[in-house]
């Protein structure tokens, strides 16, 4: 039987919108490990943040990035594995702010990577500094007299970009999330799942989301229009209500799968790699 626990301790705070994250990925690599897609052919790639420790907690090939670059460095493992399953795990302000050009050329390239962003609209790590995503007026740590600026609205952001698979989940609603999740890992172009995932301690929007939040029940279609129409009915910032589900599918070709590459063993493959090294000195 499959056992992804590992024995690293959760120091994650009481309450965490991370462990409904941790849960519902683990129960859907669980089914797909069943159904034929081994665990051996996935990787995980994390940020830097709260969300990052996620890869300490689920027993699967995983690998730290910097701050932002979770998507450069998921999309190298892709290109240079194409059979691997890489699923990344990001932070609002971690990919919403500096890695912001990354997210924009995975989704115009269409990588074959799936992202799940853990938006608590909030730097929780580094203790309540607003982020890309935080409401007009969000006092912090960093904005004692509230923010000035406007939150971004990242899924407008990623479908003007090009993504295939654009989904909003919630970190109260497990059956949901699992369903989200598989359905953005099975998909085949890059996905995006920006998950309302509440930090407890610095900005606990569980009450207000509880009363907002409603699931879509039509199918998602490829029609631009449509999607962009229900993104836009809550920009993160009015009052209205906020729809989770899949917004938007859409069958493309992806990134690199016409690339030419020469299957070499070693010592050839050592070989042609120091034949690579040298012609560049």
């Amino acid at each position: 039987m499959l056992d992804l626990n590992t024995s690293a301790k959760n120091t994650w705070c009481p309450g965490c919108g991370n462990f409904a994250i941790l849960n519902a990925i683990k129960a859907v690599l669980g089914e797909l490990n069943k159904e034929g897609r081994p665990i051996e052919n996935v990787v995980l790639v994390s940020g830097i943040g709260c969300h990052a420790k996620i890869v300490d907690y689920i027993n699967a090939n995983s690998f730290y990035s910097i701050h932002g670059r979770t998507l450069p460095a998921a999309s190298a493992i892709k290109l240079a594995k194409p059979e691997l399953k890489v699923i990344c795990f990001a932070g609002d302000g971690d990919v919403y702010g500096e890695g912001i050009e990354h997210l924009i050329f995975s989704a115009k390239r269409n990588m074959d990577v799936t992202l799940v962003v853990h938006n608590n609209r909030v730097y929780g790590l580094t203790t309540g500094q607003y982020t890309p995503t935080s409401p007009l007026g969000f006092r912090g740590r960093s904005t004692p007299f509230g923010t000035k600026e406007l939150p971004l609205n990242p899924l407008e952001l990623v479908l003007a970009s090009g993504a295939t698979f654009i989904a909003r989940g919630y970190s109260h609603g497990i059956e949901l999330l699992k369903n989200i999740f598989k359905q953005a890992i099975t998909h085949k172009g890059f996905s995006v799942v920006d998950v309302l995932q509440v930090c407890v301690t610095y900005f606990d929007m569980y009450e207000y989301y509880n009363k907002k939040v409603y699931e879509l029940k039509e199918a998602p279609g490829d029609n631009y229009d449509s999607a962009l129409q229900k993104i836009r009915e809550w920009d993160y910032n009015q009052d209205k209500p906020i729809s989770l589900g899949v917004f938007y599918k859409k069958d493309m070709p992806v990134f690199g799968q016409d690339l030419a590459r020469e299957k070499l063993e070693s010592p050839d493959r050592k070989n042609k790699i120091k034949e690579i090294l040298n012609a560049s000195i």
